[in-house]
Parts: structure tokens; sequence; C-alpha cells
């Protein structure tokens, strides 16, 4: 492979992002669980939400946000894929997908750290918009091909 298409380079950041709030997840959370005396020994599964409430809510922000970061990233990462498989990662999807990662990392700092909803929701109507230019352009290239 001689060339790689450059809406890579945002697809592998929020991959790597996505891991930098995991380490910041298990940073803050296992000190909170010993804090709290739960220990991980003999320990079973349990669903989603069990530490709600247990642990104080700014360790589950940390851990709601890298639950956020498996949900709609997802398509950002087909659609993007998609973009680069077309050979039209480049121009002006480049720019969104770069914004698209942008507007995901704030989004993140903002519900990690001091979590004020509209903050957030105003990050997330960025991000999706960008998400939808990227999808619109990807159906237009398919369109044109039919």
């Amino acid at each position: 492979m001689d060339q790689v298409s450059p809406i890579l380079g945002p697809v592998v950041a929020l991959v790597a992002w996505s891991l930098v709030m995991m380490l910041w997840m298990y940073a803050v959370r296992f000190p909170a669980m010993k804090r709290k005396g739960i220990s991980l020994k003999g320990r079973v599964g349990s669903k989603t939400g069990s530490l709600e409430g247990v642990v104080e809510d700014q360790v589950n922000w940390k851990a709601h946000n890298y639950n956020h970061l498996m949900e709609q990233p997802t398509l950002f990462y087909a659609v993007a894929l998609a973009l680069a498989l077309m050979d039209r990662g480049d121009g002006i999807n480049l720019w969104l997908a770069w914004a698209y990662v942008a507007f995901r990392i704030a989004h993140s700092l903002v519900q990690a750290t001091v979590n004020v909803v509209r903050w957030r929701f105003i990050l997330f109507v960025g991000a999706s918009l960008a998400l939808i230019g990227l999808t619109v352009h990807a159906g237009a290239v398919l369109i044109r091909t039919l």
C-alpha cells in the first residue's frame, strides 16, 4: 500500500482518544471503589450502572463518557472508512472528520469534568452535524455510481 487515505488520521485519533478516556476511567474508578470498600476479588459481573450512587458522580462521568465513545462514533468509523475506500477521504471530508473528532474530544472533556448538559448538547450537535455531512457526501458518491 503506497498511499493511505488522509481520513484515517481522524479515525486513529478518535480511537486513541477513546483509549485515553478508558485509562482515565480506570484511574479514577479503581481508587473510588477502594475508598468505598469494593473489591474486585471474587466479584462476579454486574450490569453497567451498578456503581451509580455508590461512587461519586464525578467518577461515574468518565465511565459514562467512555460508553458514549462506543456509541455514535461507531457510525463515524463506518462512514470514514467508506469514504477512504471510495477515495474520498480528503478535502471537505477530511475537515469534517477532524471537526467530528474535535467535537467528541471537547464533549469528553466537558462530560468528564464539569458535566454541564447544555455544553455537552451543543458539542454533541456539532459532532452530529459533521457526521451528517460525512454521511451525505458518502451517499452522494454512491448515488452517482448508480
